[in-house]
């Protein structure tokens, strides 16, 4: 018996530098086994021998195997930028020793990452896979396999831990939009929009006779050939004509996005936040941030410049650029600006090159962004006001419910008349088929 113990003592010992701790099953075993052996010996009770002995000696040979270094589940490596909607299978490791009978992990689900259900495995198992899949955009924490691991009969734990985060940025999903024609710029001949200039685009402009300094691969043979037959003269005087074409010129877009407001349909849940979320999903930023980067992905696929400006910080924004990775640099920089959202009493619209064209996405819930916006039409420049407020639901807990909805609506709508009454055209974001289509009355006009 006494070399049980001394086993027990140096496993008991070593258990506790390696995090492990007894628990009050434990103490029951040791202390409760101990005092009926003992009361039995003293009071000459062979049942109280009979009771004790079993329980201090299963204690001690539970106790007798070494359960080594507390086990500490890691995850596999993960993409750091992923997409949303898309899934992946984790792998987690755990190397546990032979003295762990059982481990308690949790573990991420589709539709519950990080904070998932807590399993109960095996003190065998060494891998354990999980499915993950990001449904929602933006930056958190998707992995934290918190766990415990107990010993033989749960005598010893370790535990519970809180496990290493990880983190992801998810970036914003893209919608494919019509585009639209955007007004060309004064400036640049590389593009796909038509200029009013001549120049060696695709789209004819005219056909006049033949000036010194034309190019031959210009001249247009069989009008060439008409006027010669008409004349009489083959190649005579004013009988070469050549094509004139438009030019070809780029376009410039700003898309400017309002983080200072964050607001759901319901206007009960305005004053409260949802949780650790940092955009509300299915408010006016989640909306907006998807619009931009619908409307980012559609006209610099028609070869566009596309900025990106924050109202709210404006140092967050991005200046026009153009390709498929300034669409990551755009998609990435919303992440970032929802990350730092957050109410500003001034919007601030800078970063705007001339001859741009400015689409401000904003609920319109303040006075100062409808300042910022016609003061910017006031400097000439291009803007368009789309509005992203979503039809308003009352408060029916309050008696003011129906009072309070129509007083934000009523103001609402009379500042969108007094941007409308100054020629900035005003939309309502649905799909962007509105977007191209006001561009094109734009166009138009001009």
């Amino acid at each position: 018996m006494s070399g049980r113990v001394l086993a027990w003592a140096r496993a008991r010992r070593a258990a506790g530098t390696a995090g492990w701790r007894g628990t009050d099953a434990l103490v029951r075993g040791a202390v409760g086994g101990l005092g009926l052996v003992a009361l039995g010996v003293v009071l000459h009770r062979f049942e109280l021998l009979l009771i004790g002995a079993p329980l201090l000696v299963s204690t001690v040979l539970a106790l007798a195997v070494p359960v080594g270094e507390a086990p500490v589940p890691k995850a596999e490596r993960l993409p750091r930028t992923v997409e949303a909607g898309d899934d992946a299978r984790l792998t987690i490791r755990v190397d546990a020793g032979p003295g762990v009978e059982f481990l308690a992990v949790r573990l991420p689900t589709p539709d519950n990452p990080a904070v998932g259900p807590v399993q109960l495995l095996p003190g065998q198992v060494h891998a354990v896979r999980a499915r993950l899949r990001w449904n929602a955009w933006g930056e958190g924490v998707d992995v934290r396999p918190d766990h415990l691991a107990a010993g033989r009969d749960a005598l010893l734990i370790s535990g519970p831990v809180t496990g290493s985060e990880s983190r992801r940025t998810v970036l914003p999903p893209v919608t494919a939009l019509p585009p639209g024609p955007l007004p060309s710029r004064i400036a640049g001949l590389v593009g796909v929009h038509r200029s009013a200039r001549p120049g060696d685009g695709t789209e004819l402009r005219a056909i006049r006779p033949f000036q010194p300094g034309d190019r031959v691969r210009r001249v247009d043979w069989r009008v060439t050939l008409r006027a010669g037959a008409a004349t009489g003269q083959l190649l005579g005087p004013g009988t070469l004509h050549v094509r004139e074409r438009h030019a070809e010129a780029d376009a410039e877009l700003v898309l400017a996005i309002d983080s200072r407001t964050d607001v759901v349909p319901e206007i009960a849940k305005w004053s409260s936040g949802d949780g650790d979320a940092a955009v509300r999903p299915g408010g006016t930023l989640d909306a907006s941030v998807r619009a931009v980067a619908a409307l980012a992905a559609g006209f610099l696929r028609q070869g566009d410049r596309v900025g990106l400006v924050d109202l709210g910080r404006p140092q967050l924004g991005l200046a026009p650029g153009v390709g498929h990775r300034h669409l990551l640099r755009i998609r990435h920089q919303l992440v970032a600006c929802s990350r730092s959202a957050g109410w500003a009493p001034k919007p601030v619209l800078r970063q705007v090159p001339s001859g741009a064209v400015v689409l401000v996405l904003s609920p319109f819930l303040d006075d100062a962004i409808a300042d910022c916006v016609l003061h910017a039409a006031r400097r000439g420049q291009r803007v368009m006001a789309v509005d992203m407020l979503p039809r308003l639901v009352p408060d029916t807990a309050s008696a003011w419910g129906e009072v309070v909805r129509q007083i934000v609506a009523g103001e609402h709508r009379a500042r969108l008349a007094a941007i409308r009454g100054q020629g900035v055209p005003v939309l309502s974001w649905s799909d962007g088929a509105t977007v191209a289509a006001t561009l094109r009355r734009l166009r138009r006009r001009r």
